[in-house]
């Protein structure tokens, strides 16, 4: 994670836990933290907030930072999210310390640990339905009622749960809940289950368990084998540091407790964030898979054009904080323009062509001319572009009766073509409907850019040579959601604010011959209009094109 200096940079809360636990001597001065994600989907925007947090800590400290897998429900778990996750983490900038781990390492531990607490008259197995349980369990005001199995033989109990373990009973006769107090106003304390039967192949056990562990049971003692020093979640799971302690209580001797600290997690306006919503939106085909560049995951992200740096800086500018808010999306999107500015070619791309002739330029003459490829980096030097009688300009750029105010191309108006000539419109055709088909102009030659020409006009145009030109499809996204809070309505469903301009796709777009060779991933700023990568998609015959963020942020003008 990129930070300032440790001197002029003040600390957030948990940096100043982590620090006075330094000072304290505390685990001897170690500092080793943990990123737990479940492999049941693909990581977001939010998980990258966890990441940055996680590993950028412990390279702050000379700590280390495990990936671990919280594998412990077969049912929606796959090795396809196991390799996104790794995937993403990666391309974040960050690697884990030797692993990755699994919960899946720990299971004949925590099963062991299980049959200690049984023995010792601290858990039990309960053949109630889930439904019973839960009504039982009742509500924080008043106290809950204990199950009818909770004093059973403890020999009882063992008996039950080993064969559970192998098999014996159907899904959802049987769980092992721990012992604690059905009293309690913490919900999560009152006898909570351990393990619930599940007749799922896992993708790395296979059929060795037909019991897995809930995630309370395993995360906690997860923790503690691995030695984590400072176990970091989200607010959700302030009400359950109870049972995460109680739990490693029973089971550990000596004075070692990793220690678990909530910070509030990433909400983003104009986005969802919850994994069965976004699953929801995959599943309906509503978008064109997790990857699609209008979802908030890592891999949309990737794929409409984000960069690494662009996300670890967004994730140090909103911070760590203790409680829930609503960042803006605008700042994330500059984020990524203040990155793309520095690091992409300028290029010249015509999304909506229309075809110019310049009348009075020699009909057999071509030329060149220089264009500087990035002036906010005086290293990324100039290249030579095609110049010619015809060339196309965006058919935005051309108004039959401008206004006072409308800079750009009309019938008698003069423009400057981005690094050539000044041209003046003198007529233009027009087909049967209405629609302007070419524009006829003529050129100064004494205008040419860099060659000492002091004319001046108002508007500038960029354009690409007719001649020359390649052809491309070009996908202009924008935000999926019209609404701040899609999630946010109680009364409606949050599909009902879906942005039906999310995707635009233009297939007549003619970009300059710079671009031919561009391969997947590469991003370069289209002069006026936005930042752009190529997409994965694209082929040697057919370059596609996503347009990361526009070169300003349009919805602000909306909200005015």
């Amino acid at each position: 994670m990129d930070t300032p200096d440790k001197e002029t940079k003040s600390l957030n809360f948990i940096e100043s836990i982590i620090e006075e636990d330094i000072n304290n001597k505390k685990h001897d001065g170690r500092i080793h933290l943990r990123f737990p994600p479940e492999p049941n989907g693909y990581l977001h925007i939010g998980h990258a907030k966890s990441i940055c947090l996680n590993f950028g800590l412990a390279q702050e400290y000379n700590g280390k930072c495990n990936l671990r897998f919280d594998d412990t429900n077969p049912v929606k778990e796959d090795v396809e999210y196991v390799d996104s996750i790794k995937e993403d983490i990666q391309w974040l900038g960050f690697q884990w310390d030797e692993g990755p781990y699994y919960a899946s390492d720990y299971f004949d531990k925590l099963y062991e640990w299980a049959v200690k607490l049984i023995q010792e008259g601290k858990a039990y197995v309960d053949e109630q339905s889930q439904a019973l349980i839960s009504e039982q369990k009742g509500v924080p005001t008043r106290p809950g009622v204990e199950s009818p199995y909770r004093n059973r033989p403890v020999e009882e109990s063992l008996d039950l749960f080993e064969r559970m373990k192998n098999g014996e009973f159907e899904d959802g006769t049987k769980v092992l809940r721990a012992k604690v107090d059905m009293t309690s106003p913490n919900m999560h304390m009152r006898d909570p289950i351990m393990y619930r039967i599940l007749h799922s192949e896992h993708h790395r056990t296979g059929n060795k368990w037909n019991i897995y562990p809930m995630y309370d049971w395993a995360h906690g003692q997860s923790d503690f084998i691995e030695g984590i020093t400072h176990s970091l979640c989200t607010l959700e799971f302030e009400i359950h540091r109870p049972l995460y302690d109680w739990f490693l209580d029973q089971i550990v001797e000596g004075s070692y407790r990793p220690r678990q600290i909530e910070f509030a997690r990433l909400n983003l306006s104009y986005t969802v964030m919850s994994k069965r919503k976004l699953l929801q939106l995959v599943e309906e085909g509503i978008v064109n898979g997790w990857d699609d560049p209008r979802m908030p995951t890592i891999s949309g992200l990737r794929r409409r054009g984000y960069t690494p740096e662009s996300i670890r800086s967004f994730a140090d500018r909103i911070g760590v904080a203790k409680r829930d808010n609503i960042i803006d999306v605008s700042l994330l999107e500059f984020s990524v323009r203040e990155h793309l500015n520095k690091i992409t070619t300028r290029v010249m791309g015509v999304l909506n062509p229309v075809k110019v002739i310049i009348t009075n330029y020699p009909e057999d003459k071509s030329e060149e001319v220089e264009l500087t490829n990035n002036p906010e980096d005086e290293n990324s030097g100039s290249r030579m572009v095609p110049f010619g009688r015809e060339i196309y300009i965006d058919r935005d750029d051309f108004m039959e009766d401008p206004p006072r105010k409308f800079f750009r191309m009309g019938p008698g108006r003069e423009v400057r073509l981005k690094g050539a000539y000044i041209i003046k419109c003198e007529d233009y055709k027009k087909d049967d409907k209405g629609n302007i088909t070419e524009i006829y102009c003529t050129y100064d030659s004494e205008t040419k850019s860099g060659s000492g020409a002091t004319r001046k006009v108002k508007g500038t145009l960029h354009w690409v040579s007719a001649e020359h030109a390649i052809d491309a499809e070009v996908r202009l996204y924008d935000r999926l959601f019209v609404d701040e809070e899609p999630d946010g309505h109680k009364d409606k469903d949050f599909k009902d604010f879906l942005n039906p301009e999310s995707l635009k796709v233009l297939s007549n777009c003619k970009l300059e011959p710079y671009l031919a060779h561009a391969k997947a991933g590469d991003k370069f700023q289209f002069q006026r209009l936005g930042y752009f990568c190529v997409d994965p998609d694209s082929r040697s015959n057919k370059l596609i094109f996503n347009r990361t963020v526009p070169l300003r942020d349009s919805w602000a003008k909306k909200n005015r």
